[in-house]
């Protein structure tokens, strides 16, 4: 029963995070299309609202798995922090080349702390930090 809600917790933090990533995606492709129409070297706006918008996915993902963790919600998100991390590094292999590096890398970056972010701030609405 334990491991069926682990992977509950962890499922529904990533299902908040591709939710809210794919909502963003779709406004920005339907919003303005010009943004991300050059992927060699996006616009600059694209990247900051992206970047943003990846980090308040994670954060909503973590917070959502810490508020289903049954037990110990911190090992819940960092569990989610290094599967996030490991996607995130698959994807920029994936996509070497395709887009600025140092994009890629920030996109890395900001996800996992994004989801550590959330899951942070759900210990401290429940009073743990």
């Amino acid at each position: 029963m334990v491991v069926l809600h682990t992977f509950l917790a962890l499922a529904a933090g990533f299902a908040v995070m591709a939710l809210l990533v794919a909502v963003v995606t779709a406004l920005l492709a339907r919003l303005v299309p010009g943004w991300a129409a050059e992927q060699a070297k996006p616009h600059p706006a694209y990247v900051l609202v992206t970047l943003g918008a990846s980090f308040l996915a994670g954060a909503g993902g973590g917070y959502m798995t810490a508020l289903m963790a049954a037990a110990n919600p911190l090992v819940h998100v960092l569990v989610l922090g290094i599967v996030v991390l490991a996607l995130a590094a698959l994807s920029v292999l994936q996509e070497r080349g395709k887009q600025p590096i140092a994009y890629q890398l920030a996109l890395v970056a900001l996800s996992p702390l994004g989801v550590l972010a959330g899951g942070l701030l759900r210990l401290r609405v429940l009073g743990i930090l």
